[in-house]
């Protein structure tokens, strides 16, 4: 949950006000998507809920805590425990092989070993990569490192899944393969994900589509699917890449 958060940046000899008192409630299991122009506030948001930023005034609470009220050491313990990340550009580590890299969260975590090893080359299996547990990460084609990213994300068991542009540096069918197994992975495990995205088609294969306009989050009406509700029956089509809350669903334009 985000409550009245507020968030503003100096530039120049002004001040720039990012998020104006933002208010939203994500519930556990559930998918969100949220959009907004370039520039409005987005990925400061997903910085203020996973505590990598914090706020000038407002609250964010995930689990019964207060992120918001802690200090540095207890956020870093607090986000490595309960939040998991997705980029855009996966951020994957180089030096460590596809295994490595989806075992070090446990690691961070506490659990070592077998455990360990276990644990990273079941959720491997799962996303149909269990014959490349070994393989260096550069050896993948951009889809494999992206689900590799996913894997990490979820192998610890976070709350909250957040998860910035996840198809934006993919062509659509990778794309569409890599959400699906995104959606999968993270509502078989109960969590909670948060999608940041100016992709029309992805925002329809949420539970929920809010817009990020003016510091402020509000329902998208333009995102909603033809029953009235974003729709998980929409995950697997490929619909338009580009979206004006405002008025209606843009046109197939291409990856923005």
């Amino acid at each position: 949950m985000v409550r009245q958060l507020c968030r503003s940046f100096n530039e120049g000899a002004g001040v720039h006000r990012v998020l104006d008192g933002a208010d939203g409630r994500f519930l556990p299991g559930e998918v969100v998507a949220i959009v907004g122009r370039s520039g409005s506030g987005k990925s400061t948001l997903l910085n203020l809920v996973s505590g990598i930023d914090r706020p000038d005034s407002g609250e964010v609470q995930i689990g019964g805590r207060i992120v918001t009220s802690m200090r540095e050491p207890e956020r870093t313990l607090f986000r490595r425990a309960n939040l998991g990340f997705v980029y855009q550009f996966f951020n994957l580590l180089p030096t460590l092989d596809v295994e490595e890299n989806v075992r070090l969260p446990l690691e961070l975590n506490g659990t070592r070993g077998a455990a360990a090893r276990r644990r990273s080359a079941a959720i491997l299996t799962e996303i149909g990569l269990g014959d490349r547990l070994h393989s260096a990460v550069d050896r993948l084609s951009g889809g494999e490192q992206q689900r590799v990213a996913i894997a990490r994300a979820l192998v610890h068991g976070p709350a909250v899944v957040l998860a910035d542009e996840p198809t934006g540096n993919l062509d659509e069918e990778t794309a569409s393969q890599v959400l699906r197994v995104l959606l999968a992975l993270t509502r078989s495990r109960g969590a909670t994900l948060l999608i940041v995205t100016h992709d029309a088609w992805l925002a329809r294969s949420a539970d929920r589509v809010l817009e990020l306009r003016e510091g402020k989050l509000a329902p998208c009406e333009a995102a909603l699917g033809p029953r009235g509700t974003a729709g998980r029956e929409h995950a697997g089509d490929a619909g338009p890449r580009g979206i004006d809350c405002g008025r209606t669903p843009a046109r197939r334009t291409g990856p923005s």
